[in-house]
Protein backbone atom coordinates (compact mmCIF):
# COMPACT_ATOMS: atom_id res chain seq x y z
CA UNK A 1 0.00 0.00 0.00
CA UNK A 2 1.28 3.50 -1.22
CA UNK A 3 -1.60 6.02 -0.65
CA UNK A 4 -1.25 9.72 -0.38
CA UNK A 5 0.96 11.55 2.92
CA UNK A 6 -2.73 12.79 3.81
CA UNK A 7 -1.48 14.99 6.22
CA UNK A 8 0.08 16.62 3.24
CA UNK A 9 -1.97 16.81 1.17
CA UNK A 10 -5.81 17.33 -0.14
CA UNK A 11 -8.54 14.43 -1.03
CA UNK A 12 -7.62 15.30 -4.65
CA UNK A 13 -4.22 14.66 -4.07
CA UNK A 14 -5.22 10.77 -2.00
CA UNK A 15 -6.84 10.47 -5.62
CA UNK A 16 -3.85 11.26 -7.55
CA UNK A 17 -1.23 8.97 -5.80
CA UNK A 18 -3.67 6.03 -5.58
CA UNK A 19 -3.27 5.69 -9.18
CA UNK A 20 0.56 4.94 -8.43
CA UNK A 21 -0.14 3.14 -5.47
CA UNK A 22 0.21 -0.20 -4.61
CA UNK A 23 -3.46 -0.20 -3.58
CA UNK A 24 -5.18 -3.63 -3.34
CA UNK A 25 -6.99 -4.08 0.20
CA UNK A 26 -4.58 -4.56 3.27
CA UNK A 27 -5.86 -7.07 4.91
CA UNK A 28 -6.59 -9.18 1.14
CA UNK A 29 -4.63 -12.59 2.25
CA UNK A 30 -4.57 -15.79 0.98
CA UNK A 31 -5.80 -18.62 2.94
CA UNK A 32 -3.45 -20.44 5.06
CA UNK A 33 -2.85 -23.16 2.88
CA UNK A 34 -2.33 -21.09 -0.36
CA UNK A 35 0.27 -18.80 1.36
CA UNK A 36 3.32 -20.65 0.51
CA UNK A 37 2.04 -20.09 -3.61
CA UNK A 38 2.07 -16.70 -4.00
CA UNK A 39 2.18 -15.57 -7.85
CA UNK A 40 5.88 -14.70 -9.20
CA UNK A 41 5.82 -11.29 -9.15
CA UNK A 42 8.98 -10.02 -10.69
CA UNK A 43 12.87 -9.65 -8.81
CA UNK A 44 12.66 -6.00 -9.42
CA UNK A 45 15.51 -6.05 -11.52
CA UNK A 46 14.47 -2.71 -13.22
CA UNK A 47 15.45 -0.68 -10.37
CA UNK A 48 18.27 -1.09 -7.95
CA UNK A 49 18.09 -0.48 -4.54
CA UNK A 50 20.10 2.95 -5.08
CA UNK A 51 17.75 3.84 -7.82
CA UNK A 52 14.60 2.83 -4.92
CA UNK A 53 16.42 5.46 -2.62
CA UNK A 54 17.09 8.16 -4.71
CA UNK A 55 13.25 8.24 -5.97
CA UNK A 56 12.18 8.02 -2.34
CA UNK A 57 14.66 10.96 -1.58
CA UNK A 58 13.04 12.93 -4.00
CA UNK A 59 9.93 12.73 -2.90
CA UNK A 60 10.68 12.98 0.66
CA UNK A 61 12.55 16.23 0.22
CA UNK A 62 8.80 17.72 -1.22
CA UNK A 63 7.02 16.37 2.03
CA UNK A 64 9.36 17.87 4.38
CA UNK A 65 8.97 21.46 2.86
CA UNK A 66 5.22 20.88 2.98
CA UNK A 67 3.69 22.79 6.25
CA UNK A 68 1.70 20.02 7.72
CA UNK A 69 5.03 17.68 8.09
CA UNK A 70 5.45 17.63 11.83
CA UNK A 71 8.76 16.62 14.03
CA UNK A 72 7.06 16.30 17.25
CA UNK A 73 9.72 14.74 19.44
CA UNK A 74 7.59 12.70 21.69
CA UNK A 75 5.38 11.39 18.85
CA UNK A 76 8.43 10.69 16.96
CA UNK A 77 9.90 8.47 19.75
CA UNK A 78 6.47 6.61 20.62
CA UNK A 79 6.43 5.89 17.03
CA UNK A 80 9.81 4.69 16.04
CA UNK A 81 9.54 2.52 19.67
CA UNK A 82 7.26 0.53 17.57
CA UNK A 83 9.02 0.76 14.29
CA UNK A 84 12.52 -0.20 15.69
CA UNK A 85 11.55 -3.76 16.57
CA UNK A 86 9.37 -4.28 14.05
CA UNK A 87 12.47 -3.54 11.46
CA UNK A 88 14.80 -5.77 13.62
CA UNK A 89 12.13 -8.68 13.69
CA UNK A 90 12.03 -8.53 9.59
CA UNK A 91 15.85 -8.11 10.06
CA UNK A 92 15.90 -11.83 12.09
CA UNK A 93 13.43 -13.00 9.66
CA UNK A 94 15.91 -12.47 6.75
CA UNK A 95 13.63 -9.80 5.16
CA UNK A 96 16.26 -7.14 4.96
CA UNK A 97 19.65 -8.17 3.04
CA UNK A 98 22.34 -5.96 4.19
CA UNK A 99 22.13 -4.28 1.10
CA UNK A 100 19.14 -2.63 2.02
CA UNK A 101 19.92 -2.29 5.36
CA UNK A 102 22.21 -0.02 4.41
CA UNK A 103 21.28 1.86 1.25
CA UNK A 104 17.57 2.49 2.26
CA UNK A 105 16.45 4.81 5.25
CA UNK A 106 14.20 3.46 7.86
CA UNK A 107 12.55 6.50 8.74
CA UNK A 108 9.36 7.51 10.02
CA UNK A 109 7.88 11.27 8.95
CA UNK A 110 4.27 12.37 10.78
CA UNK A 111 1.79 14.12 8.67
CA UNK A 112 -0.58 16.87 11.07
CA UNK A 113 -4.02 15.28 9.42
CA UNK A 114 -6.77 13.79 11.00
CA UNK A 115 -7.42 11.60 8.38
CA UNK A 116 -6.43 7.36 9.15
CA UNK A 117 -3.76 6.83 7.25
CA UNK A 118 -0.24 5.41 6.85
CA UNK A 119 1.84 4.99 3.74
CA UNK A 120 5.05 3.80 2.35
CA UNK A 121 7.39 5.19 0.18
CA UNK A 122 10.41 3.98 -1.51
CA UNK A 123 13.56 3.64 -0.19
CA UNK A 124 12.73 2.71 3.32
CA UNK A 125 10.25 6.07 4.32
CA UNK A 126 7.09 5.00 6.30
CA UNK A 127 4.65 8.27 6.54
CA UNK A 128 1.99 7.92 9.26
CA UNK A 129 -1.13 10.54 9.97
CA UNK A 130 -1.90 11.61 13.40
CA UNK A 131 -5.29 10.93 12.69
CA UNK A 132 -4.25 6.93 12.52
CA UNK A 133 -1.97 7.46 16.28
CA UNK A 134 -5.37 9.24 17.48
CA UNK A 135 -8.22 6.09 16.11
CA UNK A 136 -6.04 3.07 17.21
CA UNK A 137 -6.59 1.82 20.59
CA UNK A 138 -3.47 0.32 21.26
CA UNK A 139 0.31 0.45 20.23
CA UNK A 140 -0.33 -3.10 18.47
CA UNK A 141 -3.08 -1.54 16.29
CA UNK A 142 -0.30 0.63 15.61
CA UNK A 143 2.12 -1.82 15.19
CA UNK A 144 -0.25 -3.83 12.41
CA UNK A 145 -0.45 -1.50 10.23
CA UNK A 146 3.30 -0.53 10.21
CA UNK A 147 4.32 -3.82 10.01
CA UNK A 148 2.25 -4.45 6.89
CA UNK A 149 3.74 -1.34 5.31
CA UNK A 150 7.13 -2.12 6.26
CA UNK A 151 7.13 -5.51 3.92
CA UNK A 152 5.46 -3.05 1.17
CA UNK A 153 9.86 -1.68 1.82
CA UNK A 154 11.59 -5.18 2.55
CA UNK A 155 9.96 -6.82 -0.16
CA UNK A 156 10.48 -4.35 -3.02
CA UNK A 157 7.24 -3.78 -3.98
CA UNK A 158 7.56 -0.40 -5.37
CA UNK A 159 10.91 -1.87 -7.97
CA UNK A 160 8.17 -5.13 -8.48
CA UNK A 161 5.78 -2.77 -9.34
CA UNK A 162 7.97 -0.35 -11.86
CA UNK A 163 9.29 -4.13 -13.30
CA UNK A 164 5.57 -5.13 -14.21
CA UNK A 165 5.42 -2.07 -15.89
CA UNK A 166 7.93 -2.17 -18.55
CA UNK A 167 7.25 1.53 -20.04
CA UNK A 168 7.96 3.24 -16.50
CA UNK A 169 10.93 4.39 -14.80
CA UNK A 170 11.99 5.41 -11.88
CA UNK A 171 11.77 9.47 -12.80
CA UNK A 172 8.71 8.59 -14.50
CA UNK A 173 7.30 6.97 -10.92
CA UNK A 174 8.61 10.46 -9.43
CA UNK A 175 7.67 12.94 -11.81
CA UNK A 176 4.05 11.51 -11.22
CA UNK A 177 3.90 11.67 -7.17
CA UNK A 178 5.27 15.12 -7.39
CA UNK A 179 2.87 16.10 -9.64
CA UNK A 180 -0.24 14.75 -7.34
CA UNK A 181 1.83 17.04 -4.70
CA UNK A 182 1.59 19.97 -6.43
CA UNK A 183 -1.96 19.30 -7.44
CA UNK A 184 -2.79 19.06 -3.83
CA UNK A 185 -4.39 22.62 -3.41
CA UNK A 186 -5.81 22.35 -7.13
CA UNK A 187 -8.26 19.56 -7.87
CA UNK A 188 -8.84 20.21 -11.03
CA UNK A 189 -4.90 19.52 -11.62
CA UNK A 190 -5.28 16.06 -9.62
CA UNK A 191 -8.40 14.97 -11.66
CA UNK A 192 -6.33 15.80 -14.76
CA UNK A 193 -3.97 13.52 -14.04
CA UNK A 194 -6.61 10.91 -13.28
CA UNK A 195 -7.95 11.36 -16.40
CA UNK A 196 -5.14 11.48 -18.02
CA UNK A 197 -4.36 7.56 -18.48
CA UNK A 198 -3.51 6.49 -15.01
CA UNK A 199 -6.76 5.00 -14.00
CA UNK A 200 -6.49 2.12 -16.80
CA UNK A 201 -2.98 1.68 -15.91
CA UNK A 202 -4.38 0.70 -11.94
CA UNK A 203 -6.81 -1.57 -13.42
CA UNK A 204 -4.16 -3.44 -15.77
CA UNK A 205 -1.88 -3.78 -12.44
CA UNK A 206 -4.21 -4.88 -10.10
CA UNK A 207 -4.36 -8.67 -9.87
CA UNK A 208 -1.08 -7.57 -9.36
CA UNK A 209 -1.05 -5.21 -6.59
CA UNK A 210 -3.72 -7.73 -4.57
CA UNK A 211 -0.39 -10.17 -5.35
CA UNK A 212 2.04 -7.64 -3.03
CA UNK A 213 -1.04 -7.11 -0.69
CA UNK A 214 -1.41 -10.75 0.12
CA UNK A 215 2.44 -10.68 0.52
CA UNK A 216 2.04 -7.76 3.16
CA UNK A 217 -0.49 -9.27 5.21
CA UNK A 218 1.35 -12.66 5.41
CA UNK A 219 5.22 -11.58 6.16
CA UNK A 220 4.05 -7.84 8.24
CA UNK A 221 1.43 -10.52 10.60
CA UNK A 222 4.53 -12.67 11.02
CA UNK A 223 6.45 -9.75 12.54
CA UNK A 224 4.32 -8.46 15.42
CA UNK A 225 5.15 -11.62 17.73
CA UNK A 226 8.94 -11.22 17.77
CA UNK A 227 8.84 -7.47 17.72
CA UNK A 228 7.01 -7.88 21.08
CA UNK A 229 3.11 -7.14 20.17
CA UNK A 230 0.29 -9.18 20.46
CA UNK A 231 -1.07 -10.46 17.20
CA UNK A 232 -4.71 -10.23 18.16
CA UNK A 233 -4.00 -6.19 17.50
CA UNK A 234 -3.98 -7.37 13.86
CA UNK A 235 -8.16 -8.47 14.48
CA UNK A 236 -8.97 -5.38 16.45
CA UNK A 237 -7.60 -3.51 13.99
CA UNK A 238 -9.56 -4.95 11.07
CA UNK A 239 -12.69 -4.64 12.99
CA UNK A 240 -12.04 -0.98 13.06
CA UNK A 241 -11.74 -0.94 9.27
CA UNK A 242 -14.87 -3.23 9.34
CA UNK A 243 -16.82 -1.19 11.53
CA UNK A 244 -15.83 2.15 9.05
CA UNK A 245 -16.62 0.29 6.02
CA UNK A 246 -20.16 -0.20 7.48
CA UNK A 247 -20.60 3.42 8.10
CA UNK A 248 -19.68 4.28 4.57
CA UNK A 249 -16.45 6.10 5.02
CA UNK A 250 -17.46 9.80 5.18
CA UNK A 251 -13.60 10.68 4.50
CA UNK A 252 -11.98 10.73 7.31
CA UNK A 253 -10.37 6.98 6.52
CA UNK A 254 -8.39 7.30 3.65
CA UNK A 255 -6.64 4.25 4.14
CA UNK A 256 -10.67 1.98 3.10
CA UNK A 257 -10.24 3.68 0.12
CA UNK A 258 -6.61 1.97 -0.70
CA UNK A 259 -7.81 -0.91 1.15
CA UNK A 260 -11.45 -1.96 0.48
CA UNK A 261 -13.09 -4.43 3.15
CA UNK A 262 -14.02 -7.98 1.49
CA UNK A 263 -15.38 -11.37 2.64
CA UNK A 264 -12.40 -13.39 1.51
CA UNK A 265 -9.94 -10.82 3.84
CA UNK A 266 -12.21 -10.74 6.31
CA UNK A 267 -12.62 -14.45 6.84
CA UNK A 268 -8.83 -14.49 6.54
CA UNK A 269 -7.69 -12.66 9.21
CA UNK A 270 -10.32 -13.71 11.53
CA UNK A 271 -8.65 -17.57 11.16
CA UNK A 272 -5.33 -16.37 11.70
CA UNK A 273 -5.22 -15.84 15.86
CA UNK A 274 -5.94 -19.01 17.56
CA UNK A 275 -9.53 -19.12 18.92
CA UNK A 276 -8.13 -18.57 22.43
CA UNK A 277 -6.48 -15.43 22.02
CA UNK A 278 -9.44 -13.07 20.30
CA UNK A 279 -9.23 -10.76 23.13
CA UNK A 280 -8.19 -7.29 21.69
CA UNK A 281 -4.66 -6.42 23.66
CA UNK A 282 -4.99 -4.03 26.26
CA UNK A 283 -3.63 -0.58 25.67
CA UNK A 284 -1.24 1.41 27.86
CA UNK A 285 -1.45 4.37 29.73
CA UNK A 286 1.40 5.50 27.37
CA UNK A 287 -0.38 5.00 24.60
CA UNK A 288 -3.71 6.38 26.23
CA UNK A 289 -1.80 9.85 25.59
CA UNK A 290 -0.01 9.57 22.62
CA UNK A 291 -3.13 8.96 20.90
CA UNK A 292 -4.62 11.87 22.81
CA UNK A 293 -1.27 14.26 21.60
CA UNK A 294 -1.59 13.42 18.48
CA UNK A 295 -5.53 14.61 18.80
CA UNK A 296 -4.90 17.58 19.87
CA UNK A 297 -1.61 18.39 17.33
CA UNK A 298 -3.71 17.79 14.19
CA UNK A 299 -4.99 21.08 14.49
CA UNK A 300 -8.61 20.87 14.99
CA UNK A 301 -9.48 24.36 15.44
CA UNK A 302 -10.02 26.51 18.95
CA UNK A 303 -13.60 25.31 19.41
CA UNK A 304 -12.45 21.77 19.96
CA UNK A 305 -9.83 21.99 21.61
CA UNK A 306 -11.68 24.19 24.53
CA UNK A 307 -14.16 21.25 24.58
CA UNK A 308 -11.49 18.91 25.29
CA UNK A 309 -9.97 21.60 27.79
CA UNK A 310 -13.09 21.49 29.73
CA UNK A 311 -13.86 17.67 29.81
CA UNK A 312 -12.07 16.27 32.80
CA UNK A 313 -14.52 19.27 34.62
CA UNK A 314 -17.22 17.06 33.73
CA UNK A 315 -19.54 15.30 36.01
CA UNK A 316 -18.74 11.91 34.88
CA UNK A 317 -15.38 12.00 34.39
CA UNK A 318 -14.75 10.69 37.73
CA UNK A 319 -16.53 7.17 36.74
CA UNK A 320 -14.21 6.86 33.47
CA UNK A 321 -11.69 4.31 33.78
CA UNK A 322 -8.11 5.28 34.86
CA UNK A 323 -6.61 5.06 31.30
CA UNK A 324 -9.28 7.48 29.64
CA UNK A 325 -9.31 9.84 32.54
CA UNK A 326 -5.44 9.66 31.61
CA UNK A 327 -5.62 10.77 28.12
CA UNK A 328 -8.71 13.09 28.68
CA UNK A 329 -6.36 14.70 31.30
CA UNK A 330 -3.30 14.80 28.40
CA UNK A 331 -5.72 16.14 26.22
CA UNK A 332 -7.00 19.02 28.23
CA UNK A 333 -3.20 20.08 29.37
CA UNK A 334 -2.02 20.21 25.79
CA UNK A 335 -5.15 22.08 24.74
CA UNK A 336 -4.77 24.82 26.94
CA UNK A 337 -0.97 24.92 26.18
CA UNK A 338 -2.59 25.51 22.26
CA UNK A 339 -4.77 28.33 23.76
CA UNK A 340 -2.22 30.32 25.16
CA UNK A 341 -3.79 29.34 28.77
CA UNK A 342 -0.72 28.79 30.79
CA UNK A 343 -2.14 28.89 34.12
CA UNK A 344 -5.47 25.89 33.56
CA UNK A 345 -2.83 24.42 31.86
CA UNK A 346 -1.06 23.89 35.12
CA UNK A 347 -3.62 22.60 36.93
CA UNK A 348 -4.60 20.39 34.52
CA UNK A 349 -1.04 19.47 34.26
CA UNK A 350 -1.13 18.65 38.15
CA UNK A 351 -4.37 16.73 38.03
CA UNK A 352 -2.31 14.29 35.57
CA UNK A 353 0.80 13.86 37.57
CA UNK A 354 -0.68 12.89 40.48
CA UNK A 355 -3.56 10.50 38.69
CA UNK A 356 -0.46 8.87 36.71
CA UNK A 357 2.20 8.68 39.64
CA UNK A 358 -0.45 6.59 41.38
CA UNK A 359 -0.55 4.06 38.93
CA UNK A 360 2.69 3.07 38.98
CA UNK A 361 3.85 3.75 35.37
CA UNK A 362 6.97 4.35 34.79
CA UNK A 363 6.37 5.11 31.29
CA UNK A 364 3.71 7.12 31.38
CA UNK A 365 5.38 9.56 34.54
CA UNK A 366 8.19 9.42 31.92
CA UNK A 367 5.98 11.08 29.41
CA UNK A 368 3.77 13.11 31.65
CA UNK A 369 7.54 15.24 32.99
CA UNK A 370 8.19 15.63 29.16
CA UNK A 371 4.52 17.06 28.69
CA UNK A 372 5.72 19.59 31.97
CA UNK A 373 9.10 20.36 30.61
CA UNK A 374 7.16 21.86 27.42
CA UNK A 375 4.71 23.43 30.07
CA UNK A 376 7.79 25.29 31.42
CA UNK A 377 9.20 26.28 28.76
CA UNK A 378 6.39 27.95 27.10
CA UNK A 379 6.11 29.62 30.66
CA UNK A 380 10.04 30.76 30.03
CA UNK A 381 10.73 28.65 32.94
CA UNK A 382 13.72 26.95 31.67
CA UNK A 383 15.23 25.94 35.11
CA UNK A 384 11.57 24.31 36.44
CA UNK A 385 11.94 22.50 32.68
CA UNK A 386 15.16 20.96 33.64
CA UNK A 387 13.93 19.54 36.91
CA UNK A 388 11.38 17.94 35.57
CA UNK A 389 13.44 16.19 32.79
CA UNK A 390 15.67 15.64 35.36
CA UNK A 391 19.22 16.81 33.94
CA UNK A 392 21.62 19.87 34.80
CA UNK A 393 23.42 18.89 31.25
CA UNK A 394 23.06 16.53 28.18
CA UNK A 395 25.80 14.30 29.02
CA UNK A 396 25.56 10.34 28.92
CA UNK A 397 22.83 8.39 27.17
CA UNK A 398 19.49 10.35 26.88
CA UNK A 399 16.37 10.31 24.77
CA UNK A 400 15.72 12.79 21.54
CA UNK A 401 12.91 14.14 23.29
CA UNK A 402 15.20 14.80 26.39
CA UNK A 403 18.06 16.21 24.15
CA UNK A 404 15.57 18.50 22.08
CA UNK A 405 13.90 19.91 25.51
CA UNK A 406 16.98 20.04 27.13
CA UNK A 407 18.68 21.69 24.45
CA UNK A 408 15.75 24.16 24.37
CA UNK A 409 15.94 24.51 28.31
CA UNK A 410 19.37 25.15 28.47
CA UNK A 411 19.91 27.68 25.95
CA UNK A 412 17.34 29.97 27.53
CA UNK A 413 19.01 29.48 30.68
CA UNK A 414 22.15 30.94 29.29
CA UNK A 415 24.37 27.93 29.40
CA UNK A 416 24.64 27.52 25.19
CA UNK A 417 28.00 25.51 25.90
CA UNK A 418 26.19 22.29 26.97
CA UNK A 419 23.95 22.36 24.47
CA UNK A 420 26.89 23.14 21.57
CA UNK A 421 29.19 20.25 23.50
CA UNK A 422 26.53 17.63 23.40
CA UNK A 423 24.62 18.44 19.66
CA UNK A 424 28.30 18.12 18.05
CA UNK A 425 28.50 14.80 18.96
CA UNK A 426 24.54 14.12 18.25
CA UNK A 427 24.69 15.64 14.78
CA UNK A 428 27.59 13.25 13.65
CA UNK A 429 25.52 10.33 14.77
CA UNK A 430 22.78 11.84 13.57
CA UNK A 431 23.09 13.92 10.49
CA UNK A 432 19.50 13.90 8.92
CA UNK A 433 17.87 15.61 12.29
CA UNK A 434 17.31 19.19 11.24
CA UNK A 435 15.78 19.69 14.23
CA UNK A 436 19.25 19.10 16.40
CA UNK A 437 21.01 21.18 13.83
CA UNK A 438 18.99 24.04 14.48
CA UNK A 439 19.44 24.34 18.32
CA UNK A 440 23.30 24.05 17.46
CA UNK A 441 22.84 26.71 15.51
CA UNK A 442 21.13 28.77 17.76
CA UNK A 443 23.59 27.96 20.75
CA UNK A 444 26.85 28.23 18.74
CA UNK A 445 24.85 31.92 18.12
CA UNK A 446 24.65 32.58 21.61
CA UNK A 447 28.33 32.22 22.53
CA UNK A 448 29.13 34.61 19.50
CA UNK A 449 30.13 31.98 16.81
CA UNK A 450 28.57 33.60 13.93
CA UNK A 451 30.34 31.43 11.65
CA UNK A 452 29.58 27.67 12.94
CA UNK A 453 25.95 28.90 13.33
CA UNK A 454 25.53 29.57 9.72
CA UNK A 455 27.30 26.52 8.65
CA UNK A 456 24.76 24.60 11.13
CA UNK A 457 21.83 26.47 9.69
CA UNK A 458 22.86 24.87 6.03
CA UNK A 459 23.28 21.68 7.35
CA UNK A 460 19.43 21.69 9.08
CA UNK A 461 18.79 22.21 5.13
CA UNK A 462 20.73 19.11 3.58
CA UNK A 463 19.04 17.15 6.44
CA UNK A 464 15.92 18.27 4.56
CA UNK A 465 17.30 17.39 0.75
CA UNK A 466 17.00 21.36 0.49
CA UNK A 467 20.17 22.23 -1.23
CA UNK A 468 19.59 25.64 -2.86
CA UNK A 469 18.83 27.42 0.90
CA UNK A 470 21.49 24.96 2.09
CA UNK A 471 24.13 26.80 -1.04
CA UNK A 472 22.42 30.54 0.17
CA UNK A 473 23.97 29.54 3.97
CA UNK A 474 27.02 27.88 2.92
CA UNK A 475 27.93 31.27 0.50
CA UNK A 476 26.68 33.67 3.54
CA UNK A 477 29.22 31.98 5.71
CA UNK A 478 31.52 32.30 3.48
CA UNK A 479 31.19 36.00 3.16
CA UNK A 480 31.43 36.29 6.66
CA UNK A 481 34.52 34.13 6.68
CA UNK A 482 36.21 36.68 4.28
CA UNK A 483 35.57 39.29 7.09
CA UNK A 484 37.22 37.40 9.72
CA UNK A 485 40.76 36.27 10.09
CA UNK A 486 41.58 34.34 13.39
CA UNK A 487 42.61 30.67 12.92
CA UNK A 488 39.93 29.01 14.30
CA UNK A 489 37.41 30.89 12.00
CA UNK A 490 40.18 29.78 9.64
CA UNK A 491 39.57 26.03 9.78
CA UNK A 492 35.65 26.76 10.32
CA UNK A 493 36.14 28.02 6.58
CA UNK A 494 37.68 25.35 5.04
CA UNK A 495 34.82 23.15 6.60
CA UNK A 496 32.74 25.36 4.95
CA UNK A 497 34.07 25.48 1.56
CA UNK A 498 34.00 21.29 1.30
CA UNK A 499 30.80 20.95 2.16
CA UNK A 500 29.58 23.29 -0.10
CA UNK A 501 31.45 21.61 -2.99
CA UNK A 502 29.86 18.71 -1.92
CA UNK A 503 25.95 20.56 -1.35
CA UNK A 504 26.72 21.74 -5.01
CA UNK A 505 27.00 18.42 -6.57
CA UNK A 506 24.15 17.00 -5.01
CA UNK A 507 22.30 20.16 -5.75
CA UNK A 508 23.48 19.21 -9.83
CA UNK A 509 22.58 15.51 -8.81
CA UNK A 510 18.98 17.03 -8.19
CA UNK A 511 18.53 18.83 -11.42
CA UNK A 512 19.56 16.14 -14.13
CA UNK A 513 16.60 14.07 -12.36
CA UNK A 514 14.03 16.45 -13.25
Amino acid sequence: MMTAFTGLAAPALRKSLLILALSAPLWHSAPAHAQLALPNMGDGAEITSSEERRLGDRIIRSLYRDPDYIDDPQLQAYVVSIWQPLVQAAKARGDMSPELEERFAWQILLGRDKSINAFALPGGYLGVHLGLIGAVSSSDELATVMAHELTHVTQRHIARMIGEEKKSTPLLVAGMILGALAASKSPDAANALILGGQAAAIQNQLSFSRSMEREADRIGYSLLAPAGFAPQGAVSMFAKLQHASRLNDNGSWPYLRSHPLTTERMADMQTRVPHDQTQPPQPTMEHAMMAARARVLSRPGPDRLRQWAAQPQLPEFAQLPALEQASQLYAATLSYMELKNLADARQSWSQLQAHVQTKGDATAQQQVRWLGAELELAAQQPQAALRLLGISDLQGKIQRPVLILGSQALIAAGQPRKVSDRLQTWVIEHPNDAWAWRLLAQAWQAQGLGLRAIRAEAEAHVAHYDYPAAIDRFKAAQDLARRSHTQADYIEASIIDTRLRAVDSLLREQAREK
